[in-house]
């Protein structure tokens, strides 16, 4: 426990890091914020909840306390953008993905504040990815992290029409061995669509920590919403959880096997 994350430790080389999954603001952040920053929609909705199998299968999972809006723990510390010439949103983010603005005129986060949320909330998070991998590799040989996101399946800021269900990223094929990408991408994913490496192809976390040729391998899963909740009231929907959740398991029961049987680089 920290007062920053929540990490559940297991007993298999994986780690599912979830870190645009809360909603919490600290109360002197949300105190500058617009009623839109308040209502955190850009949320990673329910993720804890989608994947509350994974723990019995043995899986660490790492949880931050904080919402997105506080600090982006999936983007580089440095300010750069993930995506050079596309709609970013920044380290510490300004606007909602609907362009609105998440602060009151004149209380933007200035660069001393995010230096401090960088050391505060940013810094611990990674930290614990840091540490956590190493100890799964150390006892493994190997370790493999999935990167649990979601995402509204209709944003025009960020892309145009629909996105597909699935949607891996692994750097373009940089962060994780082919293998693995490539035994994800065999898996039976219907009624539901798949893709990889398309509008998302990982962010700071995959790339950072996705080092296959030291046995650290990593890929993202950005899972459109409208595959287990109402997106409009964004509220989480059982009955269409429960048809994505056995698909999410095979995926989650593949890396374990992956990471399992990998031979380590090392």
């Amino acid at each position: 426990m920290s007062e920053s994350y929540t990490l559940i430790k297991g007993s298999v080389p994986l780690l599912i890091s979830m870190p645009h999954n809360c909603e919490e603001l600290p109360a002197d952040i949300a105190a500058v914020m617009t009623d839109k920053g308040r209502e955190v929609a850009d949320t990673d909705w329910y993720m804890d909840k989608l994947y509350d199998f994974a723990q019995a299968l043995g899986a660490y999972i790492l949880i931050p306390k904080y919402n997105r809006y506080v600090i982006d723990l999936n983007r580089d510390p440095d300010g750069v953008d993930l995506y050079p010439g596309a709609n970013n949103t920044e380290l510490c983010p300004t606007t909602a993905f609907d362009l609105m603005p998440l602060y009151q005129e004149g209380c933007e986060p200035t660069k001393e504040q995010i230096n401090q949320r960088v050391k505060t909330y940013w810094q611990p998070y990674h930290q614990a990815l840091a540490s956590t991998m190493q100890a799964i590799k150390t006892e493994f040989g190997q370790a493999v992290l999935l990167e649990a996101h979601s995402i509204r399946s209709q944003v025009p800021r960020f892309f145009e029409g629909k996105l597909p269900d699935f949607n891996f990223g692994n750097a373009d094929g940089k962060s994780c061995a082919p293998e693995l990408m490539s035994a994800l991408a065999e898996l039976d994913y219907s009624p539901y669509t798949m893709v990889c490496n398309g509008r998302f192809k990982g962010g700071y976390i995959t790339r950072a920590f996705g080092q296959p040729a030291n046995s650290f391998h990593a890929v993202q899963l950005e899972l459109s919403q409208f595959t287990y909740m109402n997106e409009q009231d964004l509220t989480y929907n059982e009955n269409l959880a429960k048809q994505v959740q056995p698909k999410l398991q095979l995926l989650v029961e593949t890396l374990i096997d992956f990471a399992s049987t990998l031979p380590s680089n090392t």
